[in-house]
């Protein structure tokens, strides 16, 4: 049980730090001016590729898949998330918001529990769904839907949150399978430079150096949340790190206010405060959920009679319980 609550533990402080991670990469991102949206999605995984790949090259196992059956869950893993990126980036640009765009990107926790029933046949409960429902209800006030193309940048941060859910999906079931998570960020960064390189070819438009080193940090800051969030959901479900995931919208709206005088306007925060409360209900009931059965399995563990020992027969050896 201790070695449970010490991995929630550490799956939390991950999930902060791939919250600020993913906040500084859509700052960098926004302040990369205009730019061609593949050409950002290029470099963005260029270089969290290239970091990735020499942390492989320089580790015991360096590119090796563990079984065939984890790459159908990586290819899936890379197409979703590259086109998350898209869709978010997009978002990003015209939105006109980073903290509006980073809501609606971090629906993935909602969407995941959804793909979760059909992928790892999870059952959601009732009130699972009506969370889920209050959360897109929550999102409708940030996107204030029409019925024209001003409605196209906040669907597009919509759907990169279905494809993000996705995506993390298949992270926890590659974890399942054990798979490393450097190899599945490696993965998908090349897979998506790969596919990405011939819209970048056609539609490359030249950057200053400013522009350039925007698009580097962006980058680095990219492969630092993807090692947090793959590392995060290996320690943990998703119903457990939801709520922290987060406070990637309270780090792009400071970092928004402060770096681009950016500030929200009401509804917006109408719907940052129905998703989260959504989120942090959600959270707050598998926590006591989760407390209850400790204690439960605690009453059953006291109540049972100790096995007897014969003489000179030594106790038998406590189970241990290996992370990861």
């Amino acid at each position: 049980m201790k070695g449970m609550k010490k991995a929630r533990t550490v799956g939390i402080l991950y999930i902060l730090g791939a919250a600020l991670g993913f906040a500084g990469m859509n700052l960098f991102v926004n302040m990369a001016g205009d730019l061609p949206t593949m050409q950002k999605v290029f470099f963005r995984n260029l270089f969290a590729a290239i970091i990735v790949f020499f942390v492989l090259l320089f580790s015991k196992e360096k590119f090796k898949i563990h079984g065939k059956e984890s790459l159908p869950w990586l290819f899936l893993r890379s197409i979703f998330g590259f086109l998350g990126v898209i869709l978010n980036f997009y978002a990003i640009d015209r939105i006109g918001s980073i903290s509006d765009a980073s809501i609606l990107n971090k629906l993935s926790p909602f969407f995941a529990m959804v793909f979760s029933v059909f992928l790892l046949k999870e059952k959601p409960r009732p009130w699972e769904i009506l969370l889920v429902l209050v959360a897109f209800g929550g999102a409708m006030c940030v996107v204030r839907p029409t019925f024209d193309v001003k409605v196209l940048p906040a669907l597009s941060g919509f759907l990169s949150g279905a494809c993000a859910g996705f995506a993390y999906t298949c992270v926890r079931i590659l974890g399942m399978k054990g798979e490393r998570g450097q190899m599945t960020v490696f993965f998908f960064s090349a897979f998506s430079t790969i596919v990405a390189l011939p819209f970048f070819l056609i539609f490359y438009k030249p950057m200053t150096g400013l522009q350039f080193l925007y698009l580097v940090l962006a980058g680095v800051s990219a492969t630092v949340g993807q090692f947090c969030i793959t590392a995060a959901y290996r320690h943990a479900p998703a119903k457990e790190l939801a709520v922290f995931d987060y406070a990637q919208v309270i780090f792009a709206a400071i970092l928004g206010y402060f770096i681009l005088n950016q500030v929200p306007d009401a509804w917006s925060f109408v719907g940052y405060a129905i998703i989260i409360g959504a989120a942090v209900v959600k959270w707050a009931i598998h926590l006591r959920e989760g407390k209850k059965k400790t204690l439960v399995t605690a009453e059953e563990i006291s109540e049972e009679p100790p096995e007897e020992i014969s003489e000179g027969e030594s106790p038998p050896p406590k189970d241990e319980l290996h992370e990861g």
